[in-house]
């Protein structure tokens, strides 16, 4: 490709036709996931993007707008960051299997696996526990590679079977093998030490005064355990310590950890998804807790949604799946950034 070719527009003819087949890989993976979905008794839905509150986790950070009613009142809205909210109004409302190609958005994120605007595939399964969705899931991956005839995903010099059994790995386990950490050991009714936590990842991440428990978790997780995870095979990272449940349930035999799940291949997260909550009064307090950290952190809060929260005491024992869609036809078609994978990507910051 010519220099003036990379300098171009990604819509200028060199640049898309590097691009096209990517794209209609992309449309092969659509057609045969929903296809997977529609045999599975799924009913696809399509819930809104304007919300009252995008999602409350301290980390997320949602791009806003304003708008205005017929007498002239105006009202922040927020765009999307998941559509769990809505989704889980429906497992209330009692449809009991959906599933939505969304389109979410999240601010302050952008770089070769991450867009400010993407689609995330999420699906719920009501009366099913979390490992009918890990199966899903596996099972949804290895249609997206037959989809593309791919054999092997790559992603920086790391590969992946897609059809192979995959790895399963408790965090506290993964914690142990590549950080040399008892994380449990941080742990006690359901919140992290984190002085114990600190003491025992001094020697492995740079911890600062400023750092909560979940902030050192982080660190450890990003630089020592994901570039491990989905080496050969995929890998599903379960039992995510009880502090970094977000909406999942806290698992029976041991509240130390939660029914949550990752799933990874090539060192690429693919999918987080959980047994879900359906204590209200206890989701209130994680939102507070969470919204009290943003407001520390960044500034500003989201509000909660009463309604979601009122959804949450009606909803049935369910269990459900976030999956970045854009990275996974982003492996399986052999590309090597997202933005290599959407129709028209976000436009670049001036």
């Amino acid at each position: 490709m010519a220099e003036n070719d990379q300098l171009s527009p990604w819509w200028s003819a060199p640049r898309y036709a590097d691009i096209r087949p990517f794209l209609m890989a992309r449309g092969a993976v659509t057609r045969a996931i929903r296809a997977w979905f529609e045999e599975q008794g799924f009913a696809e839905v399509e819930t809104g993007i304007l919300q009252l509150s995008p999602g409350n986790e301290t980390h997320l950070h949602a791009p806003r707008t304003e708008l205005t009613g017929a007498d002239g009142r105006r009202s922040t809205r927020y765009l999307r960051t998941s559509p769990e909210f809505a989704c889980k109004k429906l497992l209330a409302a009692g449809e009991p299997r959906i599933f939505e190609f969304a389109r979410v958005f999240r601010d302050r994120e952008r770089g070769d696996l991450h867009l400010p605007e993407f689609t995330m595939l999420e699906w719920y399964r009501a009366g099913s526990s979390y490992d009918a969705v890990m199966a899903d899931s596996m099972a949804v991956i290895a249609g997206a590679a037959e989809a593309t005839g791919i054999a092997r995903f790559s992603f920086r010099g790391r590969s992946a079977d897609p059809f192979a059994e995959p790895e399963r790995l408790t965090v506290a386990a993964a914690f142990a093998r590549f950080a040399g950490i008892d994380l449990l050991a941080t742990i006690s009714g359901g919140e992290g030490d984190r002085t114990a936590l600190a003491a025992a990842s001094a020697a492995r991440v740079r911890v600062t005064d400023d750092d909560t428990w979940s902030d050192i978790f982080s660190k450890v997780l990003v630089e020592h355990v994901e570039p491990r995870l989905g080496e050969g095979r995929l890998t599903i990272l379960f039992e995510y310590p009880a502090p970094e449940a977000a909406l999942a349930r806290a698992k029976q035999t041991d509240p130390r950890v939660a029914e949550r799940f990752e799933i990874y291949a090539c060192g690429v997260e693919l999918a987080n998804g959980f047994g879900e909550l359906t204590d209200a009064a206890e989701q209130r307090r994680r939102f507070t807790a969470a919204m009290d950290e943003k407001q520390r952190r960044y500034g500003e809060r989201y509000p909660l949604d009463e309604d979601f929260l009122h959804a949450v005491a009606e909803m049935p024992q369910s269990s459900g799946v976030a999956l970045g869609f854009d990275r996974l036809v982003m492996l399986a078609s052999g590309a090597i950034r997202i933005d290599q994978v959407v129709w028209t990507p976000p436009a670049e910051e001036a």
